[in-house]
């Protein structure tokens, strides 16, 4: 009894001791390694996002935000109110900006205000080269070849502020109505002057211009008229009964383009704006005196 008994302990002993051995071994068994993901090595970059994730649409010309002669879209912008702002019509803005549908922009959206400028070529200069008799030609710089072939000298002409902004001081406006003025203008309350008179009254072109709008989608103008005059100055002619233009048509100073009205107005009243670059100035301040 006593020797089976020890036996049985020995077999006990053996078991708990192989056992332990088998724990204490330095090569765990069918485990997967254990990989700490908080540390990051060099160079590496931890996934945060969800694969799933779709990603965020950046509005057109987002890239440009920011940039001098762009503008990015706010709430409540249209087209029209944009070119109005920047002193340019919105056909341009969207044909610089690259948008098929005017009527079509998002909030957010960047468009450029300004045109693209032309690249222009410097002129090319060559060094002197020695020809085979010892001459010396002389530098040459990039000419202008007539149609004879005879190469001309680079033209050393400058153009003059006035021309370059398309004879802006040459403009002789007058009053747009014949009514008296029944608010003068404000930076802050009034963009332009509000002129008083009778359903009716004609509303002519200030300058000569071309007519860039024509509609009410401008919410506090109504029926609204704007001309451009050149590349600095357009004019607005708001709160018509009638409007007597089309889009792109040309007009002379003193054509009738409107009969005086109340439209989106408490009164019947013509609102005249002149905007230069954009920026709303004082009529009272281009127009004659009276």
């Amino acid at each position: 009894m006593f020797a089976m008994s020890g036996r049985v302990s020995s077999v006990l002993a053996l078991l708990v001791v192989g056992g332990l051995l088998v724990g204490c071994s330095s090569t765990p068994l069918n485990r997967a390694p254990v990989v700490d993901r908080g540390a990051t090595t060099a160079g590496s970059i931890p996934v945060l996002m969800d694969p799933n994730t779709p990603l965020v649409k950046q509005p057109p010309g987002f890239e440009n935000a920011g940039k001098p002669g762009y503008y990015t879209v706010k709430p409540g912008d249209t087209m029209t109110r944009i070119g109005l702002e920047t002193g340019q019509t919105a056909k341009d803005i969207a044909r610089w900006s690259g948008v098929e549908n005017p009527h079509k922009i998002e909030v957010g959206q960047v468009l450029r205000v300004v045109p693209p400028v032309a690249s222009s070529t410097p002129p090319v200069a060559m060094a002197p080269v020695t020809t085979a008799t010892g001459v010396v030609t002389q530098p040459v710089t990039q000419a202008t070849v007539t149609p004879t072939g005879n190469a001309s000298p680079p033209s050393s002409t400058t153009v003059s502020p006035v021309q370059a902004s398309g004879g802006d001081d040459e403009i002789a406006w007058i009053w747009p109505t014949s009514g008296s003025v029944l608010a003068g203008f404000d930076e802050v309350k009034n963009k332009g002057l509000d002129i008083g008179g009778s359903v009716g009254d004609a509303i002519v072109a200030a300058a000569d211009g071309r007519v860039v709008y024509v509609g009410a989608g401008l919410r506090g103008y109504g029926n609204l008229i704007i001309l451009k005059h050149n590349n600095t100055y357009l004019t607005a002619y708001a709160h018509n009964k009638s409007l007597l233009v089309i889009e792109d048509q040309a007009v002379r100073k003193g054509q009738k383009i409107a009969e005086m009205g109340n439209s989106d107005a408490d009164r019947v009243k013509l609102h005249f704006e002149v905007r230069r670059q954009g920026k709303p100035v004082d009529p009272a301040k281009y127009l004659p005196a009276r």
